[in-house]
């Protein structure tokens, strides 16, 4: 059970800070309602020593985090009753980074000048995606939108923590990837070119391996600057070519291929689409619009092309089971039967639900073993490289002394 630290306001102005171990933040909310308390904002341990770190790190925009409890916050002040209007003036008061402050400043102008959040939402789309636009004038249309915040505030909470989830387990081999290319560079910059005249004076034909280390060490040694150039340029142009619509469908071709990670790739992008089209289908959203919004939002070429043609085939009157059953290959075993036994119970929600849980649950599973697969594959690698210098160093060394 969490113990969430919080701050409510009575409704004379007075303010309550505390902590108080609970399931979730409605029994919270509640409990300081029947005090006759606004719940205003709420944290849990793990979430404030999370910002302490983040304190630390440069920040260029609002962050995953900020808006997640941005969106935590605005669900229990209306649910406590307060108005869109008074509920941005708290949190515009609460900010303290520039970029959010300056956000919600202009969002509760909007409001007071009589605009619909949707609309003032609009205005922010680099920070508030379609899918969470959408959800907000459907709930706004339905007179829903507590239901909405509410649905909003998990599904961004899951979508955080699996995220992290997976960017923890690329730390290690990315961390592995830098080490074995600084290794690369101070040995071809500083230990090759030492050896180079040793190894070329010993009037032996070198393999042709070691000719290309020490190739590569002179030239690092007199032209370093090109090849930081080089790698700069590379570098960039890895980065522009992945947001091109070839290089964004290269990288998945690739990621869906390689066998440790195929299997992790087509779980966390079904995880991300079921669960979207989980929370639209239960606001109300039409079948249609739904897989439009989620088409738009998920990241992987192949699970947007799967939902984009079944648009079509829906809108003529297919099941969505059915109209995705030609991709059965990029979704893991079972999900489409799944959803076909949802339509067919007429529980389609309740079944996304359940397969997007459990499928989470998946990914964080494998994220772990991923770690454990990868670790000694790395070190291995690490060691053929390591290797591989060495032998090139020491085999000519060898061969002239045995020739002595």
């Amino acid at each position: 059970m969490p113990n969430y630290f919080y701050t409510a306001k009575s409704f004379d102005g007075q303010t309550k800070k505390g902590n108080f171990f609970t399931k979730d933040l409605r029994e919270l909310a509640e409990k300081l309602k029947s005090e006759n308390m606004v719940l205003i904002e709420a944290t849990t341990k793990e979430e404030k020593r999370r910002d302490a770190y983040q304190f630390f790190l440069p920040s260029f925009g609002i962050s995953s985090t900020q808006r997640i409890m941005m969106v935590r916050n605005l669900w229990i002040m209306f649910a406590a009753g307060l108005s869109l209007v008074k509920i941005f003036t708290i949190l515009s008061t609460q900010a303290k980074k520039p970029k959010l402050k300056k956000m919600m400043l202009d969002i509760n102008e909007r409001l007071n000048k009589g605009e619909t959040l949707s609309g003032a939402l609009d205005f922010h789309k680099n920070v508030f995606d379609e899918f969470f636009r959408s959800m907000v004038k459907i709930g706004e249309e339905s007179g829903t939108l507590e239901g909405v915040f509410e649905i909003l505030s998990l599904h961004m909470e899951r979508d955080h923590e699996l995220k992290s989830k997976i960017r923890g387990a690329l730390i290690y081999p990315f961390i592995i990837i830098i080490v074995m290319g600084g290794i690369g560079i101070v040995v071809s910059t500083f230990v090759l070119p030492k050896f180079s005249s040793f190894l070329l004076g010993m009037g032996i034909e070198l393999p042709i391996y070691t000719r290309i280390l020490i190739g590569i060490g002179n030239f690092s040694q007199h032209y370093w600057y090109v090849t930081l150039i080089v790698l700069a340029l590379a570098l960039y142009g890895f980065f522009m070519a992945r947001r091109t619509k070839p290089g964004k469908r290269l990288q998945d071709t690739v990621l869906m291929r390689i066998p440790l990670l195929a299997s992790f790739v087509k779980k966390a992008n079904a995880t991300i689409m079921v669960r979207s089209l989980s929370s639209l289908n239960s606001s109300g959203i039409s079948l249609v619009r739904s897989l439009e919004i989620t088409s738009s939002t998920i990241p992987n070429v192949y699970f947007k092309d799967a939902l984009t043609q079944s648009i079509e085939k829906v809108k003529k009157g297919e099941k969505l089971s059915t109209s995705l059953r030609p991709y059965e290959n990029i979704f893991p075993l079972g999900a489409i039967d799944m959803m076909e036994v949802g339509e067919e119970t007429g529980k389609t929600s309740v079944v996304l639900k359940k397969l997007s849980e459990f499928y989470e649950q998946e990914v964080i599973e494998e994220t772990k073993n991923f770690s454990v697969i990868i670790e000694p594959i790395l070190l291995i690698f690490l060691g053929l490289v390591v290797a591989f210098f060495a032998i090139s160093i020491i085999e000519p060394m060898y061969s002239s002394l045995k020739g002595i």
